[in-house]
């Protein structure tokens, strides 16, 4: 994994003015994942789509952790349901 790909902790906080807690707690929930390089956490820039997503959730539609808990493993259950469709029509198409 390159470091240019992770992004640090701190500066997230400050560019979308969450509190440090808050990535935290979505750390400790599982939602994202976090990277520690030298005492430095860090995101990786993949998961900063699912950070944007969870913090837009808790603070325009003020869900709680166990909320964003929930949506973030049902939105986990459809894309793995959305992988299963897709290899079972690929699957499909080699007997019609």
């Amino acid at each position: 994994m390159r470091n240019e790909d992770l992004i640090p902790a701190e500066e997230i906080c400050v560019r979308y003015k969450v509190e440090r807690q808050f990535v935290s707690s979505l750390y400790e929930s599982g939602i994202i994942e976090i990277e520690r390089v030298e005492e430095i956490e860090y995101i990786h820039c993949d998961h900063l789509a699912n950070f944007e997503r969870m913090m837009r959730l808790h603070k325009e539609l003020d869900i709680n952790l166990e909320g964003l808990e929930a949506i973030s493993h049902l939105l986990e259950q459809i894309e793995n349901l959305q992988k299963d469709n897709l290899q079972l029509r690929n699957r499909l198409r080699l007997y019609e």
